[in-house]
């Protein structure tokens, strides 16, 4: 079951394109770690820049990086400037909620997500993938879950993907 809010978000999504599938890439990790470098150097090192998503647990995913930025409300719109100046305008802006930018590192696509870090679906995220780092059964069953969707239209998947979530998030 989805909320309001997580429907209004799938219902803006597309129903024609199509998620890819792709098994883990090992060199994920060395990736994420040059674009948290060069996040640091413009923001400084004390800034919490966090690897999260299917390339963090070791399992196929869309094939890209997703990294965090999770950030207190009162500092959030200030580091959207210095954020834009290293990768662009944002793709998506929830004011107060999240960004987010693209890049790429070695042709490997990476989101990086300004991210309040009080924001409900920040924490949730956070409690998912530690259910999942502690049970193998559950990363097991999301991996299983992830590569059937290969195929599927954007809305679809992502549908699918907030209820298995959810799922998990309400047997704790």
């Amino acid at each position: 079951m989805l909320s309001q809010k997580q429907e209004e978000w799938i219902n803006h999504l597309s129903d024609e394109s199509k998620i890819s599938i792709v098994p883990f890439d090992p060199t994920s990790q060395a990736k994420f770690e040059k674009v948290k470098f060069a996040i640091q150097s413009k923001l400084g090192e004390k800034i919490k820049v966090e690897h999260h998503g299917a390339s963090s647990l070791g399992i196929s995913g869309q094939d890209e990086i997703d990294i965090y930025i999770p950030t207190s409300p009162k500092d959030f719109d200030g580091l959207l400037i210095p954020l834009a100046a290293l990768f662009g305008e944002p793709r998506s802006h929830y004011p107060q909620e999240r960004a987010r930018f693209v890049t790429f590192e070695e042709g490997k696509h990476i989101d990086v997500f300004l991210i309040n870090e009080e924001d409900d679906g920040w924490l949730d995220c956070l409690k998912f993938e530690h259910h999942l780092r502690t049970h193998p059964k559950a990363l097991e069953e999301y991996r299983v879950f992830k590569e059937l969707g290969d195929g599927l239209d954007t809305r679809e998947y992502y549908r699918r993907k907030i209820e298995f979530i959810n799922t998990i998030l309400n047997q704790r």
